[in-house]
């Protein structure tokens, strides 16, 4: 990969604002082979670290596009190492942490946890102020057929390895589960998964759905009762919890576009009816618009435990 890939955006993002990318890892190596990768099925599986590039070409190559992108008056919030693969293969993770940092703007790490139980990878992710740690599955068969992992991998001690630096890590912890149908969805899979998410007591969780061509392509998100339950079910849990659901939409809450305001927040939360109701009343509309964007397939009404929920469709 060329120097010029290794930092790419900022791309806007509901977790980190205006996030700049860095790919350390030249694509696709990775330890998992997901079934629902955007960039495709893993090339070349391993769980050995390894040295990738040198960490002082990974920064010089962040710093560049930094100065060009203030230059160019941009607004950059975070530094986000989000690899084609596993950002913690990299042997020299800790030291491009380290480096980037230097240029005074928050860092974070999107991992996929499978190496997590190592402790030299849990002090490394722990240089950095934001990590996001991936808990598809808790249950061994919905993790292999979510995940297919690496052999040499094992589940008890990955799940071990997140709660470890849960409650060692300083900065701010979210998880993320990517939600496949008729694999991890089931009412069953999401109680153990939320059991497991609720112990680490990180900032937020966020249930995303596969919206991108995915590495297989019998891979298909689930229904919108599905997300609504996972998302009740997490909350049910006490976790702090959000849904990325495919739109990156504006600010959060009242600006008075109503159905502006609708669709990014029900891409969010799936809202309640009288939470609706609250909305639109404060709007001064009436139910019309909600009609509207279920006819233009916008909006789905969903039915969850006697309940009516609307949620932005996907």
């Amino acid at each position: 990969m060329k120097e010029d890939n290794i930092a790419f955006g900022p791309v806007p993002s509901r977790r980190l604002g205006k996030s700049l990318g860095i790919n350390n890892i030249p694509p696709k190596i990775c330890t998992y082979s997901c079934v629902y990768c955007q960039v495709g099925r893993t090339l070349r599986m391993q769980m050995e670290r390894a040295p990738f590039y040198q960490p002082e070409v990974v920064a010089a190559a962040v710093r560049r596009k930094v100065n060009d992108l203030l230059a160019r008056g941009e607004r950059i919030d975070y530094l986000t190492f989000v690899p084609d693969g596993e950002p913690t293969l990299d042997i020299n993770l800790g030291r491009e942490i380290e480096l980037v940092k230097g240029l005074g703007i928050k860092v974070g790490v999107i991992t996929n946890s499978s190496l997590i139980w190592r402790e030299d990878v849990r002090q490394e992710l722990g240089k950095a102020d934001w990590v996001s740690v991936k808990v598809d599955a808790v249950t061994l068969e919905a993790w292999k057929r979510t995940n297919r992992p690496h052999g040499g991998l094992r589940l008890e001690r990955i799940l071990e390895g997140i709660k470890i630096f849960a409650r060692s890590f300083e900065g701010k912890l979210v998880t993320e589960t990517m939600l496949v149908k008729g694999i991890n969805d089931s009412e069953k899979e999401l109680e153990k998964t939320a059991e497991f998410v609720s112990s680490l007591k990180c900032a937020f969780s966020y249930l995303s759905v596969p919206i991108r061509p995915p590495a297989e392509k019998w891979v298909l998100p689930p229904e919108e009762t599905a997300v609504t339950q996972a998302y009740q079910i997490f909350v049910d849990h006490g976790i702090q919890t959000e849904c990325l659901i495919g739109y990156e939409g504006s600010a959060f809450g009242f600006s008075g576009e109503v159905e502006e305001d609708l669709l990014s927040t029900t891409a969010v939360h799936p809202m309640r009816e009288e939470s609706v109701k609250e909305l639109l009343d404060r709007a001064g509309v009436d139910w019309s618009v909600v009609r509207k964007l279920i006819e233009e397939k916008k909006l789905v009404e969903v039915e969850y435990k006697g309940h009516k929920f609307y949620l932005r469709k996907f």
